[in-house]
């Protein structure tokens, strides 16, 4: 097996995108953002439920309640990490479950942004999730250790991060994956990952959900 030199042409040939996050006190106009955003090619991860600021924008959403969902949706777009084991989450096995239950990743490539809205909501699910784990849990008597939780959480959020901060591109021109941090009442909509698509295109992006 040759040695996996990548050249600079390669490197300078390989597509990627841009990931930021933005931060900012409530009602500044986080969310408003999107309005600056083409939304044919923007897929809307909607955690908050507080699309009234953008109400009218035409673009696709999904609106995730779980951590579960997060985290699922994250190796969906970001691909598998091939240096984690099949019982791992990232892993090879978790993102061929994923792509099994979504269907077709490819469904993916109309989307040159992906605009998460927002990484505080994120969080409280993510936290909500750590508090019913093992670790959240003294081992001698069994109550809840708040440490534990925390450290579990830490860990799961930015585990997240990371992988979503490595994705590389999805669409034939280059891709953006934008974090958007913001401070709300917590996430509502849907159940599932389910495309919310403009009026008059019923289209399903992922396998077995339809755009409403």
């Amino acid at each position: 097996m040759a040695l996996p030199i990548i050249s600079a042409d390669q490197r300078l040939a390989e597509q990627r995108g841009v990931k930021g996050t933005i931060f900012g006190k409530s009602g500044i106009g986080k969310t408003s953002l999107l309005w600056t955003l083409d939304p044919a090619t923007t897929l809307f991860i909607d955690l908050e439920a507080g699309d009234l600021a953008i109400e009218g924008w035409s673009g696709d959403s999904v609106r995730p309640r779980t951590w579960a969902e997060c985290r699922d949706f994250a190796v969906f777009i970001g691909g598998p990490n091939p240096a984690l084991r099949d019982d791992q989450v990232y892993s090879d096995a978790h993102y061929a479950a994923v792509c099994e239950r979504f269907g077709d990743p490819a469904a993916l490539d109309r989307y040159h942004t992906v605009f998460i809205d927002s990484i505080t909501v994120a969080g409280r699910l993510c936290f909500q999730w750590c508090k019913g784990q093992p670790e959240a849990f003294s081992e001698k008597t069994g109550k809840p250790d708040v440490r534990g939780a925390y450290g579990l959480h830490g860990r799961e959020m930015i585990a997240w991060l990371t992988h979503l901060q490595h994705t590389r591109a999805k669409c034939p021109s280059s891709d953006e994956l934008r974090l958007f941090r913001g401070h709300g009442n917590g996430g509502s909509g849907s159940s599932g990952f389910e495309v919310r698509r403009p009026a008059g295109d019923a289209a399903s992006v992922f396998g077995g959900w339809s755009g409403v």
